[in-house]
């Protein structure tokens, strides 16, 4: 590498009538600082093209840590209470907490379930962000609308004894006709 900048030659180029050792001097000071100006801008450049890939980097790390999916649904107290917003809370009384998760999933509600065991039948505690109050009373009258037709709804076992019965007495009415007509028809 060093035997190749000492032997590098420079072509400069000057138009005058008669060229002296000071003529020559000005024109290689002009030569260098042209070139000073060149490497200045070149070390400008690579210093803000460094600049750029550390923000570049920062930046690609603050967008990978919001897209790192933050859980939504059912979660530990302590997981909820990390997001630093205000927590409320509501009883729930019914034992079926599998149908309000599957509405509160829907609607991204972050919730944490607690169950109180002084009551007899126990009572759920779910604690919630403040700020999805909203969006909770949502899909709280959802659910509350779910489980009233769960409730509405005959079981899959009335309905098949219902149709059971219906078909033995359907048996029991049934009368054979004989038809005698085996001729063509015209």
């Amino acid at each position: 590498m060093q035997e190749e900048t000492t032997n590098k030659t420079i072509n400069l180029y000057i138009k005058g009538g008669k060229i002296s050792a000071s003529i020559l001097k000005v024109a290689i000071r002009k030569y260098l600082g042209h070139l000073e100006k060149q490497i200045k801008k070149e070390q400008d450049r690579m210093q803000l093209t460094k600049n750029e890939k550390i923000k570049a980097k920062a930046r690609a790390k603050a967008e990978k840590k919001l897209k790192q999916k933050q859980p939504h649904g059912k979660q530990s107290m302590k997981n909820l209470m990390s997001y630093g917003d205000q927590l409320t809370n509501i009883k729930i009384t019914d034992n079926n907490i599998r149908s309000f998760d599957r509405v509160a999933r829907k609607y991204s509600i972050d919730y944490s379930l607690k169950k109180d065991h002084s009551v007899d039948p126990p009572n759920y505690m779910v604690f919630f962000k403040a700020k999805d109050v909203d969006v909770m009373t949502a899909a709280f009258k959802e659910y509350a609308g779910v489980s009233l037709k769960k409730s509405k709804k005959p079981s899959l076992r009335q309905k098949l004894v219902k149709t059971m019965q219906k078909a033995k007495g359907q048996h029991r009415q049934r009368q054979r006709v004989s038809q005698k007509d085996r001729g063509q028809v015209r």
